[in-house]
């Protein structure tokens, strides 16, 4: 049996997806589906059983997770994406309990059955790049997170640390994640999504002016990575099981907005019109302006299939997602 926490989400559901099509359906999915159409994402996807978060932590802390599992199976493994992913959640008490408390108590039981962990950190860990962004376990301490729920990543990840955990488990550092199953997310969709209904209901596409010299306007730069490649590196460390520690998943390389918007605009075979706007002054002082994955790690770990284009992944997203209102699996 796998369990997979926020199997219902943009990458939880491609992570479950891509074990249905390696075929396997043994799987626990874990989330919280609230008020949002994020059931949709289920829909399409073969799993065993389903339980909400609250429900699931209750039976973490009464000890009785065997008794889920269907007879004469075992704990293979645990694939841990659940969070609270908001980077503007002002609530600190809510960001440790469910992004560091909930995940030591989920890394405890996954050890004590002997089944493999992999979990969900954060770019986000990595704060404004001084240290740069290598997966680097020993240069845990000296990250800074810019925001509550980074610092609530980079909290879980030094305690895996200091356990002496990181050479039992692995955490993803995801960068920027986009694709199919992202509507539930809200303000936190990516900005192709946005930029999709955007240019769909005016034509154009507003982005933040640059407010620092050495990058012009929409220049600034990220990681993306397909969430069908997010997927795939994680279940790479599913059969790797020698491969432990921190890791990115991303791109391995920066794309500037303006590139992202462009590749927006010509899958959805519209003319060009960016509107650049002054950022809010609430974000400023935290606004990455460069993020990018230093890949050469999870390569070492044997993980090998090419990085979809940003390109090629946006004219997927949109014409065979977007356009006909599709979800994975569909």
């Amino acid at each position: 049996m796998i369990i997979v926490t926020g199997g219902a989400g943009l990458i939880g559901s491609a992570v479950v997806q891509h074990l249905n099509r390696l075929g396997r359906e043994d799987i626990l999915i874990v989330d919280h589906l609230g008020h949002t159409d994020k059931w949709r994402n289920l829909s399409a996807l073969r799993f065993m059983d389903y339980l909400e978060k609250d429900a699931f932590e209750r039976i973490l802390n009464d000890d009785t997770l065997a008794g889920r599992l269907p007879p004469g199976s075992s704990l293979e493994a645990v694939i841990h994406l659940g969070a609270c992913s908001a980077t503007t959640e002002p609530d600190a008490t809510y960001l440790i309990r469910n992004n560091f408390e909930y995940s030591r108590k989920l890394a405890l039981t996954a050890l004590a059955a002997n089944a493999r962990f992999i979990y969900a950190s954060s770019a986000a860990t990595y704060g404004d790049g001084e240290h740069g962004f290598v997966d680097d376990d020993s240069q845990l301490p000296l990250l800074r997170p810019m925001n509550m729920y980074g610092y609530s990543k980079q909290l879980f990840d030094l305690w895996a640390l200091r356990q002496g955990l990181l050479d039992k488990i692995v955490g993803i550092k995801f960068f920027n994640v986009y694709g199919p199953n992202e509507q539930h997310k809200g303000e936190m969709r990516s900005l192709v999504l946005k930029a999709y209904e955007q240019i769909g209901t005016t034509g154009q596409l507003k982005l933040f002016k640059s407010h620092r010299p050495e990058y012009g306007d929409g220049e600034q730069l990220r990681d993306f990575v397909y969430v069908k490649d997010a997927a795939a590196m994680t279940l790479h460390f599913l059969k790797q099981t020698s491969a432990n520690g921190i890791f990115n998943v991303g791109g391995g390389t920066t794309v500037s907005w303006n590139r992202l918007a462009r590749a927006v605009f010509n899958a959805m075979g519209k003319p060009i019109n960016i509107e650049y706007i002054d950022m809010p002054e609430s974000i400023r002082s935290t606004y990455q302006y460069l993020t990018c994955a230093e890949t050469a790690k999870i390569r070492a770990a044997g993980y090998s299939e090419p990085v979809t284009s940003v390109e090629e992944a946006v004219a997927d997203y949109i014409r065979n997602y977007l356009i006909p209102g599709s979800r994975l699996g569909d």
